[in-house]
């Protein structure tokens, strides 16, 4: 655990008791701070109270007694509409904080020689792989990484800082809103493409999100952009042409003269005099597809900002095991592959996966973003069939009507059952996608929640006669 100092003998409420809630409250009370906590959702009120945190009704306390209120991420702050207890905030003139602000701040009042160095690393697609795939490589020449934030664990319930430690952060937009203090050695900012409107307004209010995580970076720090949609573009010749940083572009596709690429799956480093080609990325099995050349670029600039030398960086690349949930092959069955990509949330990160397969059994539906799967269209080709899934099985039908072949399924097994029985009829190699383009909250509490139930309907079907069929 990080304790959060700055708030010693004071009163901090917390609102918001999931993960990120209940790691903040236990950190701000190891740094001394005086924590009262409240949740809309008596089950989250009753595990704090079973962990021993003073529970308080926010709507009926004095706002005029609180240092600050820690809001958790998933609370909205602006839209659709503020949250209440950030209308309570703002009356009282309270500071509204997130944990990555706390940590943030208590990074930078450490001693220099326990300050930690900081990776942080967002955008809409690729941030979870990208982080995981930085403290991979990290790890593998010796580092002591650390891994969280929006993957794994809350970021104040990582170990205490010392000098040696580097912090490989996922950073989302909500949490980022709450940002004001971090200042990365190293930021990562991957692509930028329409997600969470409801939560920011509108594009612009997405993207000024997005973009809080080169907020404070100066002399000595190295912003790391991808080049490959407009609006990185944009951002990245904005604060080149301010030269307050080293910045590093990265693309999965454009030759550039600075920079880190990859061309037809060639990785080539263009940081110093001379463009070296670092790494052939299909012999990476875990990273397959142009958007994990995206990834691979990103992390590998980041490892060189962070002091590891070409060959630390472009070794840990090759040996990545993956990421659940994310490209990740869960079985095979004869000649059909299951590929569970749950992390697919939106039309973008569906785009990726479908584009890495010449033919495939999709999966998909959930609860709709806006927009359905219109944009996907150009992708209808590669689809043998379509098994659909959720609240949006309907309306992702029409769209394919007359366009790809789709069955409705409702739940995950009868969709990973139907596009079984109908990948294991023909005579060649098969891939059966779960790439949802939706939200899971329709029928699961998360993405990974559905990504398990994806590996357990495979498992079981693994285990039935027809299986036993295919496999001999």
């Amino acid at each position: 655990m990080i304790p959060v100092t700055g708030f010693e003998g004071r009163k901090v409420a917390v609102f918001g008791l999931g993960r990120t809630g209940l790691t903040a409250a236990r950190a701000l009370i190891a740094g001394g701070a005086k924590v009262v906590a409240w949740d809309d959702n008596p089950r989250g009120r009753e595990e704090a109270e079973a962990e021993g945190l003073t529970v308080v009704d926010l709507q009926a306390a004095d706002w005029s007694d609180f240092a600050a209120l820690l809001l958790s991420p998933g609370v909205p702050l602006t839209h659709p509409k503020p949250h209440w207890t950030v209308v309570r905030a703002r009356e009282a003139g309270v500071e509204i904080v997130g944990d990555i602000e706390l940590f943030a701040r208590t990074i930078n009042s450490a001693p220099a020689h326990r300050r930690p160095r900081v990776a942080a690393i967002t955008g809409t697609n690729g941030k979870s792989t990208t982080t995981a795939l930085l403290g991979h490589i990290l790890k593998s020449a010796g580092r002591d990484a650390r891994i969280g934030g929006n993957i794994g664990y809350g970021v104040l319930g990582l170990p205490d800082m010392h000098g040696g430690a580097v912090y490989v952060l996922e950073l989302s937009s909500f949490q980022l809103d709450l940002t004001s203090s971090l200042k990365p050695d190293a930021a990562i900012l991957l692509n930028i493409t329409p997600d969470h409107l409801d939560r920011h307004g509108d594009m612009e209010g997405y993207v000024a999100a997005k973009r809080r995580i080169l907020l404070n970076q100066g002399k000595g720090d190295t912003a790391i952009i991808g080049v490959d949609d407009s609006w990185c573009q944009r951002i990245c010749t904005e604060i080149t042409a301010a030269n307050r940083r080293t910045i590093l572009p990265i693309s999965a596709g454009k030759a550039m003269g600075r920079g880190v690429y990859a061309l037809s799956g060639i990785l080539y480093d263009a940081t110093g005099e001379r463009t070296s080609d670092i790494a052939d990325l299909a012999g990476a099995r875990s990273l397959p597809g142009k958007h994990n050349w995206q990834n691979a670029a990103a992390a590998y600039a980041a490892a060189l900002a962070l002091g590891l030398s070409p060959d630390e960086a472009s070794n840990g690349l090759m040996t990545f095991p993956g990421l659940a949930h994310r490209m990740e092959t869960v079985e095979k069955i004869g000649r059909v592959r299951f590929v569970n990509d749950s992390k697919a949330t939106n039309t973008d990160a569906a785009r990726q996966a479908l584009s890495s397969y010449a033919r495939v059994y999709w999966i998909a539906g959930g609860r709709a973003k806006t927009g359905g799967i219109e944009d996907l269209s150009d992708l209808f080709p590669r689809i043998q069939r379509a098994y659909l899934i959720g609240e949006a099985q309907e309306a992702f039908a029409l769209t394919l009507e007359g366009r790809a072949a789709y069955r409705l399924c409702g739940d995950m097994t009868t969709a990973v059952t139907a596009a079984f029985a109908d990948a294991a009829s023909t005579d060649e190699e098969a891939v059966i996608l779960l790439s949802p383009a939706t939200a899971s909250f329709d029928q699961f509490s998360d993405f990974e929640a559905r990504g398990e139930a994806f590996r357990q309907a495979v498992l079981n079907l693994g285990r039935t006669e027809a299986a036993r069929e295919v496999r001999a």
